[in-house]
């Protein structure tokens, strides 16, 4: 590996599986000392079995301020100053607007949008002047799509987020940047399907409706989030970067 973040520290939200931990394991690789968040502790062991030596598993929940300011504590006294924050944790809650519930609202929204400008403002004592943060969106912020309202809605904030933060931190030289992908292969997909068929069977539809025919890999989304973190991507500030096969655009 080319060891971009030598000596740097990150932090991934909802780091314990899919495309949170391939991105954190991809940043151990490249020397970073990573933590990692989630709200199940034996999904942040595993976890951490995957990263090594350089990672920090710290169970809490985005949704929960008091949590937040306990995970970046919890990084300071471990690791320092954070160079990098990736906010990926969310949910993946679909249903009909006609049955959609309330709660299923109050998910959405308290983890993908309440918790992703609160991950960020909780982080701001931790964070180096210089640092860069990484928004996790989806393609559909810009889509509409039966049965992805509040979903939509949600990514389409997180999009929103990465402009103004930037805004509000251009004299700590903090970088906001968002990175969208589109149908990934991820767990994600089995909790919103009832059997190993049926996933499949949506892996397969979803690939069908990009350009490229596939799904995307966390892989692929990890060497995006790498791209953001490093100074590779110095001159990009409040931007997005788009990895969904040609599923928007094409």
């Amino acid at each position: 590996m080319s060891q971009k973040l030598n000596n740097k520290v990150a932090v991934v939200t909802g780091g314990s599986s899919g495309i949170g931990l391939a991105i954190a394991k991809r940043f151990a690789q490249e020397g970073a000392r990573v933590a990692i968040t989630g709200r199940n502790q034996k999904s942040i062991d595993q976890a951490i079995a995957e990263i090594g030596p350089n990672g920090l598993g710290i169970q809490g929940d985005v949704s929960k301020l008091d949590d937040l300011t306990r995970i970046y504590q919890t990084v300071a006294d471990h690791f320092g100053k954070v160079d990098t924050l990736v906010v990926n944790a969310g949910v993946y809650v679909l249903a009909p607007l006609a049955n959609f519930t309330e709660e299923q609202f109050d998910q959405l929204s308290d983890i993908n949008f309440k918790g992703a400008f609160f991950s960020v403002q909780k982080a701001l004592p931790v964070l180096k002047d210089g640092a860069s943060v990484v928004l996790i969106s989806s393609t559909v912020n810009g889509k509409g799509i039966p049965n992805h309202s509040a979903y939509s809605a949600t990514k389409a904030a997180v999009r929103s987020l990465a402009r103004s933060f930037s805004a509000d931190l251009l004299d700590r030289k903090i970088r906001v940047n968002t990175l969208t992908p589109g149908p990934v292969d991820t767990p994600i997909l089995a909790s919103v399907t009832n059997s190993a068929e049926e996933a499949n069977a949506m892996k397969e539809a979803m690939g069908n409706f990009t350009a490229v025919k596939r799904i995307g890999t966390p892989e692929e989304l990890a060497a995006a989030a790498l791209y953001l973190a490093s100074d590779d991507s110095a001159f990009m500030l409040g931007a997005e970067l788009l990895l969904d096969g040609g599923l928007r655009d094409l």
